[in-house]
């Protein structure tokens, strides 16, 4: 589903990162663990760096629970379409990813709750095969810990989170220092 190959990522996580992550409904500011799932945050902030996520869409919303984006199947899609889940150019909505796999790390991640706004990363039923997926709950999902890896918490825009839909874009994420 998300890719086959265990990848390793380059970036090094100094611990202070912070994704601003641009929707088409505002503006969301994450604090990003990479002291408890530093693989993910390195994944997360490499894509970011070189704009995987710019122009995506969140193509799942299940109300109460978690609304879910990062398939580069939705980027040449509308709207109307990711919400509507029918096929794209690229594949269906929430199949896609960035072509490789990383290790799992929600059993050795101290931080691994699944608060209200927290940050997670999807995958497929392995659990070494997050991409580049994403969700943020809304609301505790805590029966999600043992089994998915969470890798920040919202710090602003638990509002913004609370209005995206499927079909909604993701704008750009920019990855910045916590004292910027």
């Amino acid at each position: 589903m998300f890719g086959k190959r265990l990848y390793t990522p380059e970036y090094a996580p100094v611990g202070d990162e912070v994704a601003v992550i641009e929707t088409s409904k505002g503006t969301i500011r994450v604090q990003l663990d990479a002291a408890g799932a530093p693989i993910h945050v390195a994944n997360f902030c490499e894509l970011a760096l070189h704009g995987f996520y710019d122009g995506l869409k969140f193509h799942r919303y299940v109300p109460g629970f978690v609304i879910q984006g990062g398939d580069p199947n939705t980027r040449c899609m509308s709207g109307e379409d990711v919400a509507r889940g029918v096929a794209g150019p690229e594949g269906r909505p929430g199949t896609g990813g960035p072509g490789y796999a990383i290790k799992g790390e929600f059993a050795t991640n101290p931080n691994n709750s699944h608060e209200d706004g927290a940050l997670a990363m999807a995958r497929s039923m392995d659990p070494d095969s997050a991409g580049s997926q994403f969700y943020f709950c809304l609301g505790p999902q805590h029966g999600l810990d043992s089994g998915y890896t969470v890798f920040g918490q919202t710090l602003e825009g638990l509002d913004v989170i609370s209005e995206l839909r499927a079909g909604d874009t993701i704008e750009h994420v920019e990855i910045v220092h916590k004292e910027q």
